[in-house]
Parts: C-alpha cells; sequence; structure tokens
C-alpha cells in the first residue's frame, strides 16, 4: 500500500515542483491579470477573447517552464528556482498577515483608528507577530530572548497585571453596535486595517 509520502515522491519526480506548480502559478497569474487588463477586449462580450487569454497564458506559462527544464537559464537567474525559493517565504508573510488580521479583529468590532486605544492594539498584534515568526525563524541573537530580559517572577507579575487590564477595559469600554450576523475575527480585521489605512474615508 503506498504512503502519502511514496504519492509526494513520485509526483516530484514527475516534475512536480519543477514544472507543474510553476507553469499553473503563472498561468493563473497571467490569465487573471489579462481577464482584468482587458487588453484583448472584454471577455464577457467577445468569447474569442477569453480564448486568446487562455493560449497567451500557457505560452508564457511554458516559455518560463521549458527552459528550466532543459537547463537553458544562466546560473542564479533560473526563474523557477527563483519562484519556489521566494513562494515559501511569501507563504510565511501571508500567514503573519493572517494572524495580524485575526488579533485585531478580536479587539476590534468596528475600529477608529483615531482613538489610541485601537492603535495600540493594532501595533502590539504586529509586533507580538513579527517577534513570535522571527523567534521561529531564528532572526534574533539569543540575547533577545524574553526570558533573558524579565525573570520568570516578574513575567508572572507582567500576565496577571495584563489580564486584569482586559478585563477592566472590556467591562468599562462603551458599547458598540451589534456586529452583523456571521461577521468573524478575520473579516473585521480585514475592516479594521482597511480603515487604518484609510479604506474607511472613501
Amino acid at each position: 500500500m503506498a504512503t502519502f509520502d511514496t504519492v509526494l515522491r513520485t509526483l516530484e519526480s514527475l516534475g512536480l515542483s519543477d514544472v507543474l506548480l510553476p507553469f499553473f502559478l503563472i498561468f493563473t497569474i497571467a490569465f487573471a491579470v489579462l481577464q482584468r487588463a482587458k487588453v484583448l477586449g472584454d471577455p464577457e462580450s467577445d468569447q474569442s477573447v477569453r480564448t486568446y487569454h487562455v493560449v497567451l497564458s500557457t505560452i508564457l506559462g511554458l516559455v518560463v517552464v521549458i527552459p528550466h527544464m532543459l537547463g537553458k537559464y544562466p546560473p542564479n537567474a533560473d526563474i523557477v528556482n527563483i519562484i519556489n525559493a521566494a513562494l515559501p517565504n511569501v507563504a510565511v508573510v501571508l500567514v503573519a498577515l493572517v494572524m495580524v488580521l485575526l488579533l485585531v479583529g478580536v479587539f476590534g468590532g468596528s475600529p477608529t483608528w483615531a482613538g489610541g486605544a485601537r492603535g495600540f492594539i493594532a501595533f502590539l498584534s504586529f509586533a507580538v507577530v513579527f517577534y513570535i515568526f522571527g523567534s521561529a525563524a531564528n532572526w534574533f541573537p539569543v540575547n533577545w530572548s524574553v526570558d533573558r530580559w524579565i525573570a520568570p517572577d516578574t513575567q508572572a507579575v507582567l500576565i496577571v497585571l495584563a489580564v486584569f487590564a482586559l478585563i477592566i477595559w472590556f467591562i468599562t469600554k462603551k458599547p458598540e453596535k451589534p456586529k452583523e450576523a456571521g461577521e468573524g475575527a478575520l473579516p473585521r480585521g480585514l475592516k479594521a486595517l482597511g480603515e487604518l489605512f484609510g479604506g474607511g474615508n472613501e
């Protein structure tokens, strides 16, 4: 019985990460840009335009992948290798952004960033997520560890004070308008980030 590891190794031997994934990535991005930009015409009014977009996106994907398969790229300039090296970092950034949005959304129902409290929460969320991911990636020296900055007893006191501060804040904050049905922390975080960068003024 084939295991999942065997399946992945088989797919990799068939060119999953070197051919298929880069091709589909470039095809999808190129097709989406062509559909959105309407360079060759409006695909909604003319079905043939969509066909042209498919053909052109396929050509772009093959133009990038085929030289990689044949080893035609110069050293350190292989586009597929660059994509495969960069995508994990992009994924880390996206995951970190989602974590920030979740943290902001938990504390901000319908935020107004002019107030200092929610702005501080947004900044603190960014800082916490950055520290967590930076520590996991070993970006910081060992001396940056919180354990070396603050004694365990002091950490416990700070945690207790933070919990009490949060409880007092939840009790004393002004009541807000009821949230929309089904609106979770992530949508609220997206709204909050939009208002943070001026999206709420449109």
